[in-house]
């Protein structure tokens, strides 16, 4: 008899019962092998009594033996995380294997539709990520991978797809995105060596699936609140500040635009009766006295919103995903404003039986975004007397004499209205991949990364107050930017006898860069209609300017992973890498690396402990490279330039105007900008890393620990020059070192039970880095007196000042304390640091450091049935910041003419002895603008960044209605905030995230809906 093949078909879904497609069903022992389709239906032939194999990225293998039933059901659960497999630099590896300092995040996990950068959504989550924002509706975000490790530029590689990129990630939809790897330590990032030294964020697009076609369509809409950055004075306290301060002084206070009817007392003391305000400021009588909340006045509610539909569809010979999405995020700043459009197109063919695979992702992006600039610094350096208009309603209100020369933001924003800022980014790759023999592959790869931009800035003329224009003006600015990007890779498996596992890898790669920019501008135009401003409408003065720039990278590279019966794991990485911005004799250099791991919990000795199911000890050293300065810094170079403006800084022109007319054609001479270096070469950093990866309780408890040393030598910088090398004696140098420690660690609980299933995630890291080593010509460029107090081996971001010890508050003190200049009642008293009976610069001292002690997050998650529930804290400890708005906060003196905060009403006085803040004064007598502890304040914040609910519709619903899932959301953002408010370096300030004058962060609601088909 023998045996014969029966049809054999069902369904397959996940533990909750909705369909899983793009399974793989495969007949052990034979070449039958099927996909699940969008339902999770499949069929296969198999005959009775053969084992069928279900798999699936992130879900449990799961086996079923053909019995007589040929319909079956098969429920997969989730997936043991140490089978995931992780993108780690031109492969992939299971992250059992891993040797290096990893971190994987699925953006499933994530909600991070209405943010417009996906690394803000990360912001706190990721230990060793340190990433810092502001409320811009651009969702700028600054990342540090492990804090800061150079004296430069410290932002991470980003490689998107396997297409390297250091551009702003805000340009990418986070929707279109399937998972993000961050690799933070040397041995695993070194593949990249060239560019690797702040760290790589590995970033995989999602694809087209193997079951057939599915349409997933993502609605959210949100709305924001304006959240004030500060208080400011109204017009009447406005006035009282400036009486208040004229009679401290001794000085009449009746000037500008306030009148005062105030007494004398019989004990000296000033009494104010009443302020006189005048019905109109200024001579013309075209403005009237008003009270504007300017902060009110350029604030808004905001929308933002979100479209994205993806359509994905497949089967065993091909895949395409395409994607469109819709990003709309208006500012709380009235003017501030970004809208992404994007499309992506990701596909790829199998041909030949599987030996050759063909593809290509590309994404196409439209920005528009404002010009503004900062208009919440203006809020505050106009007065609110200044009306928003004159009395016809329809010119603007300004400055008068005795005020300060500054603009009426509600003005800016409304002549910007019709400037924008339009960028056009295409990034994309194709390849093709070739199966040589069994285990031997070959993968070319052709991507390039090119940028266009182009803002068209027109400047209408202008009455406000003493201040105008009477000559419009037009500006037109086109850009390009980018690079292409070749690479070769071979890989190749080897596997002895079941227990030694080899993986190879080689390749080379070539990175061309070029960018170029053109201005253009012009003067006097007889209309204002944003139709009529072209440059070739204007009658006036014509100006031009442009640059180009270039680099190249050649790189080769190879790479070594061997498993020896999954418990002894060796990972060695070597890179080659070229680069044209380095001297000729130095062009090259060797990235090496080499990891290591022992999984523990794979020993014999421990398979009896069924508490432990996991536990890895990882070891890894490398050392990676860095680049990132000006693209001919090894050059010796010279400069033609026609005029330079001489508003500012001598003109250094290098032709000779004999008429003086700025115009016309005139031979030019050239001038030295800069000194030639041949021997400059690569910054190069090294790090060890010493982890453990652990799991308890069949993985519902799991978490890692990391520690790190990273040291940076031979950094690149620019160092001052003696003045007699004459001009252009600056040049590139390798000329300092810096050390780099810190800490990771990550927990984790998920577990089950009946309907409920739950999870909570905690993470907390640390670094602290120092100065090893400067040049003497520089030390004075970083803080500290340059003699015996320097930077060297103290952390970059160290704050050295004077000590501020209180206020003067009694005359006791006064004649006690050591020789201070304009020491006085109410001022603030320094330190005398070196006991020499005198306050001076010997008297200044380290004050603490900037970066923090640790940051850390905390998430929590809920579901029951078809409804979850989540919310996400985040928090920095420690760590100091200067809060340099005091200046304006807490004194009169540092910017006159300007509004002040509300905390001066609260500066001391005999009748308000216990205040803090020093006695108002138009004079600066004590030196109070000088750097004190007195604006050193914490930095630490504990924020609950989101809450979210959600429900989901039942697989009855589902079937019902013939979709795949529906799913309902609402989101809060930023819904509590606590800071350090006691102490004498509590912040004083709104959000110490974003002190000073930064964007402040909304709070927000957001609705949404993702559907399924």
């Amino acid at each position: 008899m023998y045996a014969q093949d029966i049809p054999l078909s069902g369904r397959i879904s996940d533990l909750d019962g909705l369909p899983l497609s793009d399974v793989t069903v495969t007949v052990m022992g034979t070449k039958n092998v099927t996909s699940s389709d969008e339902s999770g239906n499949f069929k296969i032939n198999a005959t009775k009594g053969a084992q069928v194999r279900f798999t699936r990225v992130g879900k449990k293998t799961t086996y079923l033996v053909v019995g007589e039933q040929a319909i079956v059901t098969v429920t997969m659960a989730e997936g043991e995380q140490l089978e995931e497999v992780v993108v780690t630099g031109y492969q992939t590896q299971r992250k059992a294997d891993l040797t290096g300092a990893v971190a994987v995040v699925k953006m499933d996990e994530i909600n991070a539709p209405l943010t417009g950068n996906v690394m803000k959504s990360l912001q706190g989550r990721v230990p060793g990520a340190f990433i810092t924002t502001n409320g811009s509706p651009d969702g700028s975000a600054n990342v540090l991978i492990r804090g800061i490790g150079t004296l430069g530029n410290n932002s991470p590689l980003y490689i998107i797809d396997g297409m390297p990129s250091t551009k702003s990630m805000n340009e990418i939809s986070g929707l279109d995105i399937e998972s993000i790897q961050i690799l933070k330590d040397a041995s695993s990032s070194s593949i990249y060596g060239s560019r690797a030294a702040n760290g790589v964020i590995i970033i995989t697009t999602k694809k087209g699936g193997k079951g057939g076609t599915r349409v997933d369509a993502r609605v959210s809409t949100g709305i924001k609140n304006y959240a004030k950055s500060l208080d400011w004075l109204d017009t009447k306290q406005r006035g009282y500040v400036q009486w208040q301060a004229a009679r401290n002084d001794g000085t009449d206070p009746n000037f500008g635009v306030y009148r005062f009817k105030d007494l004398q007392n019989s004990d000296g003391t000033w009494r104010l009766d009443e302020i006189i305000l005048p019905e109109y400021i200024d001579e013309a009588k075209t403005m009237r006295a008003a009270n504007t909340d300017w902060v009110q006045e350029v604030g808004q509610t905001a929308l933002v919103q979100n479209y994205n539909l993806s359509l994905m569809t497949g089967n065993d010979k091909s895949r395409a995903l395409f994607a469109v999405d819709y990003f709309d995020n208006q500012g709380t700043v009235k003017g501030t404003y970004f809208e992404r459009l994007s499309g992506r197109l990701n596909t790829d063919f199998s041909l030949l039986d599987g030996r050759v695979t063909i593809g290509e992702n590309l994404s196409i992006t439209k920005i528009k975004q404002d010009v503004l600039g900062n208009v919440l610094d203006r809020t505050r350096t106009i007065q609110p007397i200044v009306p928003v208009h004159t009395v016809d309603g329809i010119g603007w209100g300004g400055p008068v004499a005795g005020m300060s020369d500054r603009q009426n933001p509600v003005r800016l924003i409304a002549d910007n209205d019709q400037n924008r800022r339009n960028m056009l980014r295409l990034f994309g790759d194709m390849f093709i991949e070739v199966k040589l023999l069994e285990n031997l592959k070959f993968r070319s790869m052709l991507g390039m990364d090119y940028s266009f931009l182009w803002d068209r800035n027109m400047q209408k003329t202008y009455v406000s107050g003493f201040m105008s224009e009477n000559t419009a003006s037009l500006s037109n600015v086109n850009n390009r930017w980018g690079n292409y990007v070749w690479n070769n890779t071979l890989t190749y498996k080897w596997d002895v006898q079941d227990k030694h596992h080899f993986d190879f890898l080689v390749g080379q790669e070539m990175i061309d860069y070029y960018a170029e920019n053109l201005q253009a501008g012009r003067r006097k135009f007889a209309s204002e209609d944003p139709d009529y401003m072209y440059l070739d409408a204007g009658e006036g003065i014509q100006t031009n300017s442009g640059n180009g720039t270039a680099y190249r990278l050649l790189s080769y590279f190879g790479k070594v992973n061997y498993n020896f019966n999954d418990k002894y794991l060796l990972s060695a990485t070597a890179r080659y890498d070229g680069s044209s911005r380095f001297g000729a004799n130095n062009q090259f250099g060797w990235f090496p690396a080499v990891s290591a791991g022992w999984r523990v919990s794979q020993e014999d000795f421990l398979q009896s402990v069924e508490l432990l199911s996991d536990l890895k000890i990882r070891y890894g050293w490398g050392k990676v490279g860095n680049q990132e300065i000006g693209d001919f810094a090894s050059f010796g170079m010279y400069q033609a330039s026609y005029a330079t403006n001489p508003t500012w800084d001598p003109d250094n022109g290098t032709a000779y105007d004999i008429n003086g007319v700025g115009t016309g054609v005139l031979p030019s001479g050239y001038r030295r900008v800069q000194q030639p270096n041949p021997n400059l070469r690569w910054e190069s950093a090294t790090q060890h890393n010493i982890g453990v990866d652990f799991g308890f309780f069949n993985q519902k408890l799991t978490g890692s620990f990391d520690y790190f040393q990273k040291n940076t030598e031979d950094i690149l910088i620019s160092p001052p020059f003696i003045a007699t090398l004459g001009e252009g004696g600056n040049r590139w140098v390798n000329g300092a070192s810096m050390s780099n420690r810190g800490y990771e660690l990550l927990l984790s609980y998920a577990a089950s039970h009946n309907d409920w299933k739950y999870a909570i995630t905690g993470n907390m890291a640390g670094y602290r880095n120092k100065i090893v080593k400067l040049p003497e010509d520089v030390i004075n460029s970083y803080p500290g007196n340059g003699v015996d107090q320097t930077i060297l081996n103290r952390p970059l971001n160290s704050m050295f000042g004077y000590v501020a010890d209180g206020l003067f508050k009694t005359k006791e003190e006064l004649d006690a304390h050591a020789e201070q200049i304009g020491k006085g009642l109410g001022r603030i008293r320094y330190q005398d640091i070196n006991q020499d009976g005198r306050i001076g610069d010997e008297d200044r001292t380290w004050l603490g450091i900037a970066d923090p002690d640790f940051i850390y997050g905390v998430n929590f998650s809920l579901g029951y049935k078809q409804w979850d529930f989540s919310m996400f804290w985040n928090g920095v400890y420690g760590g100091l910041v200067n809060n340099s708005a005091k200046g304006y906060t807490d004194f009169i003196s540092f910017f006159g003419g300007e509004n002040y905060g509300t905390r001066v009403l609260d500066a001391w006085s005999p009748q308000n002895s216990q205040s803090d803040i020093p006695a108002l004064s138009f004079n600066d007598l004590n030196n109070e603008k000088r750097f004190s502890s007195y604006v050193v304040e914490s930095a630490s914040y504990f924020k609950l960044r989101t809450l979210e609910l959600g429900y989901s519709l039942s697989p009855q619903v589902l079937k019902r209605i013939k979709s795949q899932g529906v799913r309902f959301y609402v989101l809060g953002e930023n819904l509590l905030a606590f800071k350090k408010n006691w102490g004498n370096n509590k912040y004083t300030g709104v959000d110490p995230e974003t002190p000073n004058s930064g964007y402040p962060i909304p709070f927000s609601i957001t609705a949404g809906i993702n559907v399924s088909f």
